[in-house]
């Protein structure tokens, strides 16, 4: 089966939902962001077209404001979504959790990527040892006590030249940086305070409960 990727630009995502989603890494923070200038949907009715969305409209713009920020495929989405439903937990905490606990995010959270687009790139070419062992999988799920490193022969790229000049502390509780090393611990499960709080769970349980 073949996954289409979305090969338009970016920012009209974060357009179309209305809020940034980080995708374009440091443009996001500047002055020439999309929402920043054109803060409406894209279209040439795009500032006037301004409806009231149904429910159902609510928990689709909701469900597909998360994929977009994760840069997931639907199927990829809704596979992983109906994974995290087995668990104990809540299904949408544990969801979130999840999501966190891909490769491609934790790469973008220890900033090796300026992108989660980017991280994917990265781990396709095989930069990143997982306990020693070149993973090339971006939605790998990475389990507490694991150890994700740079690979040996790759920070002699170019890519990874000033990383010595970098000091990298990860702005979550669950991810413990060596700069020695150049490899990072997953000390635990993302907790609640680590989770996005942008993002009405609730609206995409819903929407996957119909």
């Amino acid at each position: 089966m073949i996954i289409m990727k979305y090969t338009k630009p970016k920012c009209k995502l974060c357009r179309r939902s209305g809020e940034k989603l980080f995708l374009k890494g440091d443009r996001c923070d500047t002055a020439k962001c999309a929402i920043v200038k054109k803060n409406y949907p894209p279209g040439m009715h795009g500032s006037k077209n301004l409806q009231r969305l149904s429910d159902y409209g609510l928990h689709l713009k909701e469900k597909q404001k998360l994929r977009k920020i994760y840069g997931l495929s639907e199927k990829q989405f809704k596979n992983l979504y109906f994974h995290s439903s087995k668990s104990k937990i809540a299904k949408g905490e544990m969801f979130l959790i999840n999501l966190e606990r891909r490769l491609d995010n934790i790469i973008y959270r220890l900033k090796l990527a300026r992108s989660r687009a980017e991280a994917r790139q990265r781990i396709l070419h095989q930069h990143f040892l997982v306990n020693n062992k070149k993973v090339n999988i971006p939605s790998y799920l990475a389990k507490p006590g694991e150890v994700i490193k740079i690979s040996p022969n790759s920070l002699k790229k170019q890519i990874f030249q000033d990383l010595d000049k970098t000091k990298i502390k990860p702005e979550v509780s669950w991810l413990e940086w060596n700069q020695t090393k150049n490899e990072a611990k997953i000390l635990g499960l993302p907790t609640e305070k680590d989770l996005d709080k942008s993002i009405d769970m609730s609206l995409i349980v819903e929407y996957y409960s119909k």
